[in-house]
């Protein structure tokens, strides 16, 4: 096994405005994909790496208490961050040093749900 996590989803209420925030954060545009049963927008990964997923589904509720998944935050989470705010997102944390370890930071989205960044300069 290489990886403890194979695969994460966020969820979403609004789908839209959730592929609106994170396409904002990562400078990129998102599609939604519509089902039958839940609407997801994939978020950018690596072919074969981690991937994770915004998902909008009955009984899927965002929130601030589960727990904490960190995205990439590239070699330096600042500019990243800086989106956060003007695309509708709340710093929760703002970028604090691990100690040499890297860097991370956690924002609240627009769905409510509690994520980080993390960069490793």
């Amino acid at each position: 096994m290489n990886n403890t996590l194979n695969w994460v989803e966020i969820p979403a209420l609004d789908i839209h405005r959730a592929a609106a925030f994170y396409g904002a954060l990562f400078a990129t545009p998102l599609t939604v994909v519509a089902g039958e049963v839940r609407n997801v927008v994939i978020l950018p990964h690596e072919p074969g790496g981690v991937g994770a997923s915004l998902n909008q589904t009955k009984g899927f509720q965002p929130g601030d208490k589960g727990p904490m998944i960190y995205l990439n935050g590239g070699q330096d989470l600042a500019p990243m961050l800086a989106r956060v705010e003007p695309a509708g997102g709340v710093i929760v944390e703002p970028k604090t040093d691990l100690g040499g370890n890297g860097f991370y930071a956690i924002f609240r989205d627009t769905e409510g749900n509690h994520v980080g960044l993390m960069s490793a300069g």
